[in-house]
């Protein structure tokens, strides 16, 4: 046995780890990379503090010898032991429902008609201007726990609701708060080109305009470096709308991710796949075609499949097993919103990604670890080993495969955050 000197934590025993292979560039899994995983049988995990210090089987950590805070026992008994899941991508800061909506697409309306005759997201961007930082901020902290209840414990959160430096600001900032006194970690991304807001005077180039020469710098000011997004689709933005904004953003030190080819096929991909662009994501592909799958592989960018939305919407999914096997890189993430996929669950996401998506279960435990926490630039977390940051997902299972295979139910049965329970 090996012995670890600790000064508190936790030491969980003889479970069955699973964890990406880091790449040796420390960069996303592509290809037939994306779908190795390691497996360890009845093996050690040793936390101390905010990290993990050792993994192994039977290792014996030594008490503290200076008095401090024994280490915490977790008896595995085989169960799986996970990276914590990074939800890469979310719009879970909003305010008031879609119900009514979501009635009227049942009895035959199109998300795109809804949102021509001012639903969908104009709908939400009315409540969140009528709501205040701290009624988004607690609303914010209540789903981000029940995010964290399956296993998640890194959560991106986008803005766009806001559609005005105000109110984006105002987003961004609550996003921020409620961020604060989580022991995981919220990314924020300023979605700065979400809908177009049909109110102001000019009409779409003079929103533009406004997006770009008012709002971004508003945004640079008090979020340097935050991620700036766009969503390009018909009754949205356009494509060289899109790539106005981005090239502003990137002027600014801003990285760009892109929602793109969600209904239907603009040319935004090979747009935002070259190197001038040089999107880290390019989000949702439901409607993307093969040139633009080739286009996307060939890229740095990842794609990143939103398989809740499908299930929610139209029944369409993205070309998952193209894009790997054209040597590409795969994130799946909930798209978590009040409209078109309203669920927090990443157990539910792999589960549709491995069934519609074409993913194995693999390629999708990598997907929403180690490539998703390459996407948000956190190059500590998204695998188990010496060093990583101790974000843990305990199962109820003994078998990786049932995250998957069994839909409908928690499959997590503990989770650990920067070294910290989240109960």
């Amino acid at each position: 046995m090996t012995s670890i000197p600790v000064t508190g934590g936790w030491w969980i025993r003889g479970a069955r780890v699973v964890t990406p292979v880091p790449s040796s560039s420390g960069g996303a899994l592509r290809g037939r990379e994306q779908g190795l995983v390691r497996v360890m049988e009845r093996t050690d995990v040793v936390v101390r503090g905010r990290r993990i210090e050792a993994v192994g089987p039977g290792l014996r950590p030594d008490r503290d010898p200076g008095g401090g805070e024994d280490l915490r026992v977790v008896e595995a008994g085989g169960q799986v032991l996970l990276p914590g899941f990074v939800d890469a991508h979310t719009h879970a800061c909003w305010a008031g429902d879609r119900l009514s909506e979501w009635e009227a697409r049942l009895g035959g309306a199109s998300y795109e008609e809804l949102l021509a005759g001012g639903g969908g997201i104009l709908s939400t961007v009315r409540a969140v201007r009528a709501t205040s930082e701290e009624d988004l901020s607690a609303a914010l902290r209540g789903r981000v726990r029940r995010a964290a209840a399956l296993g998640t414990t890194t959560l991106e959160v986008k803005s766009g609701y806001g559609l005005a430096a105000e109110p984006e600001l105002r987003m961004l900032r609550a996003i921020r708060a409620a961020g604060g006194g989580w022991h995981g970690t919220l990314v924020p991304t300023a979605l700065l080109g979400h809908a177009l807001d049909p109110d102001y005077p000019g009409g779409e180039g003079a929103f533009v305009d406004h997006v770009v020469e008012d709002v971004l710098p508003e945004v640079t000011r008090e979020f340097p470096g935050v991620a700036v997004d766009a969503y390009c689709e018909v009754g949205a933005w356009s494509v060289d709308a899109c790539l106005r904004l981005f090239r502003a953003a990137r002027d600014s030190g801003h990285p760009v991710r892109v929602h793109a080819d969600q209904f239907q096929d603009l040319g935004m991909v090979e747009a935002a796949a070259r190197d001038e662009i040089g999107a880290r994501s390019v989000d949702h592909l439901e409607a993307s075609g093969e040139a633009s799958i080739r286009a996307l592989a060939a890229s740095r960018a990842l794609g990143v499949l939103l398989p809740v939305s499908g299930f929610h919407l139209d029944g369409r999914y993205a070309d998952g097993r193209g894009i790997l096997e054209a040597g590409g890189g795969v994130v799946v993430a909930t798209n978590w919103n009040p409209g078109s996929a309203p669920s927090p669950s990443i157990p539910l996401a792999m589960a549709l990604a491995v069934r519609f998506n074409g993913l194995t279960v693999p390629e999708a435990i990598t997907a929403v670890t180690w490539n998703a926490a390459r996407l948000l630039d956190l190059p500590d977390r998204g695998w188990i080993g010496p060093g990583a940051r101790a974000d843990l997902v305990l199962l109820s299972h003994s078998d990786e495969r049932e995250l998957a295979h069994t839909v409908g139910e928690n499959p997590v049965a503990r989770v650990l955050a920067a070294g910290k329970e989240i109960p």
